[in-house]
């Protein structure tokens, strides 16, 4: 009886090569992808998706991409098992991701799952103890192979049962990715362009604008976290923020994140990037916030400038003095 796995897949190196280690000893696989508004692997607009899919339609398997949701952004806020070097709770993310995994699995009908995790590759969440408790709290054990370092631990069910042949798995360990890349070399596996992975949550410098919205959320959104990624950031009440576009791709999306009740603010007599109030709005935040917009503007110091708002569709005008120095929206930066 032919057996299939569910993969993890993000893309990169290793979850495509514990792939093709299935895929060569005759297992049907179709693969699992998660999408994150912390993920570095590709541009701002792409995602990790875009990889896993790829390297999916290279394989010539099934794949799934599931979001990552609000309770997602809970298990952010705050981790059972604690944080990195940044505010990435690694543990506690590859319990939450097996978890939906072994949900998906009856759906799927797929007999077990399989991850590109090395034993020893990251300090946090590959660390043999680690492993096993990763193992253990997402209700996968004895179901949960990782090809690329299975000899270093007891065969799964997979494995015992003869699902897969252990003697073709892989023994691999640490932080180098020379093993990995000649496996590659002998799989013929081409292309991956992102290696060792990535999470923001992980650069200390990202970290502040996440904990920003953690304290001045009455309600968690997911749109709040993907538009980390672009534009300035200032905070300019406790429950608002504006951000300011950098150039005219990031005006155009942040003009299509603009939610009800929200500003949108221009400087109306030159050019200007595009300002989008998030959260409350009021008389004085558009003030402030129209006077940290103009900082980006060639508008003369100290001149009175108008200022179109837009929200809910009705426009209006604003005359604001363009009084702030550089100092004065540092204060307001994040």
């Amino acid at each position: 009886m032919k057996r299939k796995a569910l993969a993890l897949l993000s893309g990169g190196l290793d979850s495509t090569l514990a792939v093709k280690v299935m895929l060569e000893q005759g297992i049907e696989v179709e693969a699992l992808n998660f999408t994150s508004p912390f993920c570095t692997c590709t541009g701002k607009n792409a995602g990790c998706k875009s990889e896993a899919i790829r390297v999916a339609e290279e394989f010539g398997i099934p794949i799934k991409v599931m979001h990552k949701g609000v309770d997602y952004l809970e298990v952010v806020r705050a981790p059972r098992h604690g944080y990195g070097k940044g505010m990435n709770p690694c543990v506690d993310c590859r319990i939450f991701l097996l978890r939906k995994a072994k949900e998906y699995m009856a759906e799927s009908g797929a007999d077990f799952v399989i991850t590109g995790e090395v034993l020893g590759q990251r300090p946090m969440s590959q660390r043999r103890y680690t492993l096993r408790v990763i193992e253990r709290e997402s209700g996968l054990e004895g179901l949960l192979l990782r090809p690329l370092s299975a000899k270093h631990f007891e065969p799964t069910r997979p494995e015992r049962e003869g699902w897969v042949d252990r003697e073709k798995l892989l023994a691999i360990q640490g932080r180098s990715r020379k093993e990995q890349m000649q496996l590659a070399e002998d799989l013929d596996v081409k292309n991956y362009p992102c290696p060792a992975g990535g999470c923001l949550l992980t650069e200390v410098s990202f970290v502040s604008k996440v904990r920003d919205v953690f304290d001045h959320s009455d309600q968690l959104n997911l749109r709040d976290f993907r538009l980390l990624k672009v534009a300035r950031h200032f905070r300019v009440g406790p429950r608002t923020k504006v951000l300011i576009g950098r150039n005219e791709a990031e005006n155009e999306l942040l003009s299509h994140h603009v939610q009800p009740g929200e500003a949108a603010i221009r400087w109306l007599d030159g050019s200007s990037p595009l300002g989008v109030l998030m959260g409350t709005v009021d008389d004085v935040l558009l003030e402030t916030a129209a006077k940290v917009l103009l900082r980006y503007t060639k508008a003369e110091p100290g001149s009175d400038c108008r200022i179109k708002v837009t929200v809910d569709g009705s426009e209006q005008m604003l005359t604001v003095s363009h009084t702030f120095s550089e100092t004065c929206i540092e204060q307001y930066r994040v």
